[in-house]
């Protein structure tokens, strides 16, 4: 009976511990469980993005309900160290009135926030789907703020690249075959007419489909908007404007037909890098990696970054971003989501590091970790 307490005691001792280590305030990373801010709530920051900026850091997300609607907006976190959380607000709330793009009831998702160094102002830009349509708006909408933790402003949305062929798209391209494009779907006639801009040219007055999306600035300021496109089926590459509020007419597509979601891209020495998922809608996927010289491509596919366990999905989540970790020299966490489809606000988050073996970015789950791993040995 008395080893049985003395167990006992040992038991609650150990649960205590492990409870200890994985809520405010943290010292490490802990993928997959539940991430309390500094007011010991979950963070609510899904398919976010991060900006540095000054000594900080700020996370930007959706807010979650039980749905995947918007009915708050978009939150704020800001952290110091990467592990502890404090919430700012809601930087880009929805609004009441009904006739707004950004009513509640709307879908508000995978917000990115950069800093124009020439307007010193903080751009945002997040996929936009409006109210009762489901998905079918398929836009790019976009805030801006002079405060990093807002309020943002928002502006208005797009279909990209309205009226202009992208660069990497053949001059036969342009018309529409004589007998018409394929209309049943999945045939290799319907891959041939995707790969041969069937959905460029049926967009091209009104603009380009813009879902899954990410920003990324260039060592030189030039900014990109990457999105998935075409009814999914391709991603868009397109270089933004100076002040970050438009599209210049310079874009490209990539991987016609691969359909690929979730994109994230970041640069490594001289190269760029680019981390996707596939398309299973809310269920997890083998991920994909790309590398290229130039953010323009041309992409070469170099498989699934993910090993060991649970790799062909990913580890049960979907890529959101890759962040590099200020003051470390090729240092990455490869941010991504594990969706709870039946309760969203319940998502967690996986960020786990990027390793690089043969010029190839690799993902290692890791039960617990800190940026100690990234010290050179």
């Amino acid at each position: 009976m008395e080893r049985k307490v003395i167990f006992l005691v040992f038991l609650v001792n150990s649960l205590s511990i492990t409870a200890q280590e994985t809520t405010y305030p943290y010292d490490a990373f802990y993928p997959g469980t539940i991430w309390e801010d500094s007011g010991e709530n979950h963070i609510n920051a899904h398919g976010g993005g991060i900006m540095f900026k000054g000594d900080t850091y700020y996370w930007y997300g959706e807010h979650k309900g039980k749905s995947s609607k918007a009915r708050v907006g978009i939150n704020v976190y800001s952290s110091k160290d990467l592990y502890n959380w404090k919430k700012e607000g809601v930087a880009l709330a929805v609004e009441d009135d009904p006739d707004s793009e950004i009513t509640g009831g709307s879908v508000m998702e995978r917000p990115k926030v950069v800093y124009n160094e020439k307007t010193g102002k903080y751009v945002m830009w997040f996929h936009l789907e409006l109210k009762g349509q489901g998905y079918a708006a398929a836009r790019t909408g976009l805030a801006v703020s002079d405060n990093p933790t807002g309020p943002f402003e928002y502006l208005k949305s797009f279909r990209p690249n309205a009226g202009v062929w992208p660069k990497n798209f053949k001059e036969e391209w342009k018309e529409t075959p004589e007998d018409g494009d394929a209309e049943e779907w999945w045939t290799d006639e319907w891959y041939k007419a995707l790969n041969d801009g069937m959905f460029v040219r049926r967009d091209f007055e009104d603009g380009q489909m813009a879902r899954d999306m990410t920003v990324f600035v260039d060592d030189d300021g030039t900014a990109y908007h990457i999105h998935s496109s075409e009814e999914n089926q391709t991603l868009h590459i397109s270089e933004l404007t100076d002040d970050y509020l438009g599209f210049t007419d310079n874009w490209v597509r990539v991987k016609p037909g691969g359909q690929n979601e979730a994109p994230t891209i970041f640069k490594h020495k001289e190269h760029y890098y680019m981390i996707t998922s596939g398309l299973t809608g809310w269920e997890p996927n083998k991920a994909r990696s790309f590398k290229a010289e130039s953010v323009m491509g041309p992409w070469k596919g170099l498989g699934n970054p993910a090993k060991g366990e649970e790799a062909n999905v990913t580890f049960r989540s979907q890529s959101t971003f890759v962040l590099p970790v200020q003051g470390k020299e090729n240092a990455y966490i490869f941010m991504a989501d594990r969706w709870k489809p039946d309760n969203h606000i319940d998502g967690r988050y996986i960020w786990l590091p990027i390793e690089f073996k043969n010029d190839k970015p690799i993902i290692e789950w890791h039960d617990q970790w800190d940026l100690s791993f990234f010290n050179e040995e």
